[in-house]
């Protein structure tokens, strides 16, 4: 009489649900970047060279900002990948008291279409790594 083993119990592994996490209410799900960004208005001076190589220099407000990067409006007319230079001033509460200028440089990497009524275009600027901190004087 031959002997017939017991085949071992195999578990089965309950499948994990995948559930995307949730966002704040401020978030659009279709925004998929990987930095959160800030909007707040903070008052800017941008620098920088036209496509044709002429030196620019335009006051402008940064509509939200993230560690990577910055956007803003400009009447100037820059290309997709422009070096710009952007020193922005920040609030004295971040300085102890003293006002402070934010300088960051990087280039355009996304230009939208030039509003009809105010004349501006919408630019989206990558920041390089570094920047630099300057005392008001």
């Amino acid at each position: 009489m031959k002997r017939i083993h017991p085949q071992p119990k195999i578990q089965k592994k309950k499948a994990l649900k995948k559930t995307a996490p949730k966002l704040p209410a401020s978030v659009s799900p279709l925004d998929r970047r990987r930095e959160w960004r800030l909007r707040l208005p903070l008052q800017a001076v941008i620098h920088g060279r036209l496509p044709r190589g002429e030196k620019f220099q335009e006051e402008s407000t940064i509509e939200n900002i993230s560690s990577t990067g910055a956007y803003f409006c400009l009447d100037s007319g820059v290309a997709v990948g422009s070096k710009l230079n952007v020193m922005i001033e920040l609030p004295s509460e971040l300085g102890g008291g003293k006002t402070m200028r934010l300088l960051l440089g990087g280039i355009t990497i996304r230009l939208e279409e030039v509003n009809a009524k105010s004349k501006r275009q919408g630019v989206a600027m990558r920041f390089k790594k570094d920047y630099r901190v300057i005392p008001n004087k």
